[in-house]
């Protein structure tokens, strides 16, 4: 276990009674949590003394299910230019998956192709919007592949599922839409909101149904 550095400072607040939400593995969906412990451990950023980083390690108490569950939030004093509010990214213990599965049918996805959509969809439950954005946008690229298109980036190839057949026009605009998120999380380290992330995840999820789960299906059925 890493030690306190000699900097940093450990509070006991008092948030004990505070409601939140947060996902709960055991109602699976965001729900409210009360707070029953908190702790803070804060310190200056190195080099810089007027910017504070601070970890909070919580227990807290699903209101629906009343199971237990523990809490690491990292944050640090400097400004998100879009929320207007401080750094913070958290994470509960054990890891919860709330809110979405893999799609029905998803075992008949090729294997590199499932790997990929199921590491985006644990991304996107824990609240990883980074990761997630650069996820989708890794099976959108792992489908044009397996499908045989052709192009020097990702805008060609995905044009070329129109032509291949894989794609309608306008499924084609949407997966640029889906590309240009993956863009800016991997060069602007650009975190999407989670409404808009789940938005793009219900596409690739229509997308993986359309090109691999239905056809397998109907060949299975109309034989």
């Amino acid at each position: 276990m890493n030690s306190i550095p000699e900097a940093a400072k450990l509070l006991v607040e008092n948030l004990t009674g505070d409601h939140f939400k947060v996902g709960c593995r055991s109602c699976r969906n965001n729900t409210n949590h009360l707070v029953l412990q908190s702790i803070r451990v804060e310190q200056p950023w190195d080099g810089d003394p007027n910017t504070q980083v601070w970890q909070r390690y919580q227990i807290i108490q699903c209101q629906g299910c009343d199971i237990l569950s523990f809490l690491a939030i990292d944050g640090d004093s400097l400004i998100d230019q879009e929320t207007g509010k401080p750094h913070e990214q958290w994470e509960t213990f054990p890891v919860w998956a709330s809110g979405r599965d893999l799609i029905e049918g998803a075992n008949v996805l090729p294997k590199q192709l499932k790997l990929v959509y199921s590491e985006t969809l644990k991304a996107l439950n824990r609240n990883q919007p980074i990761l997630c954005g650069l996820g989708i946008r890794a099976v959108v690229e792992t489908v044009a592949k397996d499908r045989g298109a052709k192009g020097q980036d990702l805008k060609q190839r995905i044009d070329d599922l129109v032509t291949l057949k894989v794609l309608t026009e306008d499924g084609a605009k949407i997966l640029h839409k889906l590309r240009t998120m993956g863009n800016k999380a991997a060069h602007e380290a650009k975190a999407h909101s989670q409404a808009e992330l789940a938005l793009a995840m219900d596409v690739v999820e229509h997308l993986l149904a359309a090109v691999y789960i239905l056809p397998r299906r109907a060949s299975r059925t109309f034989k």
